[in-house]
């Protein structure tokens, strides 16, 4: 499994990025993605999933109305596409996979993309 994020930078508060995961080493239409993120001092959050048709989405409520996650299978990418971003969005961003193994569950994760939103 790997997972390669793409997309973060220093952006103005109000403004907006779009996040990328190419996603390989599995079927990618068959798992629900994940997007975290982690901010110094800070444990790791879940920001927004989306199951595997991509007709399913959820959000944390931080985010909710601002944030928007949607995939394309053709291209095995998932992407995180952040509005009206706020300095308490700075963070770095990490793009998960939960792949099940007999009874286990195993999480995969990207390098992660830094956000930061700053004047």
């Amino acid at each position: 499994v790997q997972l390669v994020e793409s997309g973060g930078g220093l952006v103005q508060p109000g403004g907006s990025l779009r996040l990328s995961c190419a996603a390989s080493g599995f079927t990618f239409s068959s798992y629900g993605m994940y997007w975290y993120r982690q901010a110094p001092g800070k444990s790791r959050e879940l920001v927004a999933s989306i199951a595997n048709t991509g007709v399913i989405t959820n959000y944390a409520d931080s985010v909710k109305g601002r944030f928007t996650i949607s995939r394309d299978n053709a291209k095995n990418t998932v992407y995180l596409e952040m509005n009206s971003l706020k300095p308490e969005d700075t963070a770095v961003y990490y793009c998960n996979v939960k792949k099940r193994t007999g009874w286990n569950i195993d999480d995969y994760w990207g390098q992660g993309t830094q956000v930061t939103v700053s004047s």
